[in-house]
């Protein structure tokens, strides 16, 4: 949003993600992700805000109508917001330039207006406030919209609480450091905790693809917390999920290089210095010799089942294919017996991605995915 006075001249402007509870659609068109706007705040959270810097003003927007009718939607019916607030320059433009279409790109090149970053919401309301500047400074007096300014300008509109979510910008940093940061530290540190082992569980369903979500940091510090775990006990426990990944390793009685680079990206994602990657193959090997034996590695089997979610670099269909080809079941739902959901965004808000969680189901990427069929199916 961006304010004006009522000659135009710029007053202040006021921008923030939200979130919408949901998949976010194409996101290489608008460049959000899902783990901006999960730390975004519900409209509810800033409809204060909001509705204040609407109340008594006239709405302008391109195509402001769409607009409207969002925002209608999401107040609900005790604000006065409808089709006569707002004033569209779409058709100011088509009325008072010479344009040859009536996109916002094609209307600001009619006023000489710059228009950059299209399809950014605070880069688009600019450049609309300076398209309706420039009509402004066109169209004489009396302005055909005055009697519509003036009813805007006499409703009232009912109280709305005060906001209780911060504004959270695109590409602005989480700033919130490694998850483990999260943790208090204490003593004496407690390795054998009941929870620990719910604990691990979540690490290694977290660390199937070798990444950790903005969602999957959340679900760690969570789950640490619901057992009572310090960042102490959850470092001894990042050490010993180390040591169980390096005994796989040992297990052909080779180490390759690529297992090594493996092991120490996970040390990286969970907390851990480089150098406790020779520490847990040097132990993983003795255990090895006394003939200790690893957990079992995750793996794809044939007819296991799969989910995708939004919108991926590949299409779907190429994607069902592969799968259907490597011998596994595709279906459009997820259910308790789901293998996997591969997502374009493991942060995914989709009402897929959300039930998934609910029966702690791992959510993959592509790239994850891609090696998974070409890998663990082979060896099945």
């Amino acid at each position: 949003m961006v304010r004006l006075d009522n000659n135009g001249g710029f007053i202040d402007e006021w921008c923030t993600l939200v979130n919408p509870e949901r998949d976010l659609g194409p996101q290489h068109i608008h460049g959000i992700t899902a783990a901006e706007a999960r730390r975004s705040p519900r409209f509810g959270e800033i409809a204060g805000d909001l509705g204040r810097r609407l109340a008594g003003r006239l709405v302008v927007g391109h195509n402001v109508s769409f607009d409207l009718r969002f925002l209608a939607a999401e107040f609900g019916e005790r604000v006065p917001l409808d089709a006569t607030t707002g004033l569209c320059t779409m058709r100011l433009s088509d009325r008072y330039l010479t344009t040859t279409g009536r996109s916002l790109a094609m209307c600001c090149q009619a006023a000489g207006v710059p228009l950059d970053n299209a399809h950014s919401a605070l880069h688009d309301a600019r450049a609309t406030a300076e398209l309706f500047g420039h009509l402004l400074r066109i169209v004489a007096d009396p302005r055909p919209w005055l009697r519509q300014w003036q009813d805007v300008a006499s409703r009232s509109w009912p109280a709305l609480p005060e906001s209780t979510g911060k504004e959270v910008r695109r590409g602005t940093p989480a700033d919130r450091g490694h998850f483990l940061a999260r943790l208090v530290d204490g003593l004496p540190k407690i390795s054998h905790s009941p929870g620990a082992d719910g604990y691990l569980a979540v690490v290694d369903r977290a660390l199937l693809d070798r990444h950790l979500s903005t969602t999957e940091q959340d679900e760690l510090v969570r789950t640490a917390q619901d057992v009572g775990l310090t960042r102490g006990d959850t470092t001894d426990l990042h050490q010993r999920y180390l040591v169980a990944l390096a005994m796989r390793a040992w297990a052909d009685e080779v180490v390759t290089d690529v297992e090594v680079a493996d092991l120490r990206l996970v040390a990286s994602l969970l907390g851990l210095p480089a150098g406790e990657v020779d520490t847990a193959l040097s132990t993983a090997r003795q255990l090895v010799k006394l003939g200790h034996r690893s957990s079992d590695e995750f793996r794809l089997r044939h007819g296991d089942s799969v989910v995708f979610t939004g919108q991926m670099r590949l299409s779907r269909e190429e994607w069902v294919e592969r799968a259907q080809q490597a011998g596994l079941g595709v279906h459009n739902t997820v259910t308790k017996t789901t293998r996997l959901v591969v997502a374009a965004d493991p942060d995914s808000l989709s009402g897929k991605a959300k039930k998934a969680h609910t029966y702690r189901i791992p959510i993959i990427t592509e790239d994850a995915f891609e090696s998974f069929i070409s890998h663990s199916l082979r060896r099945a």
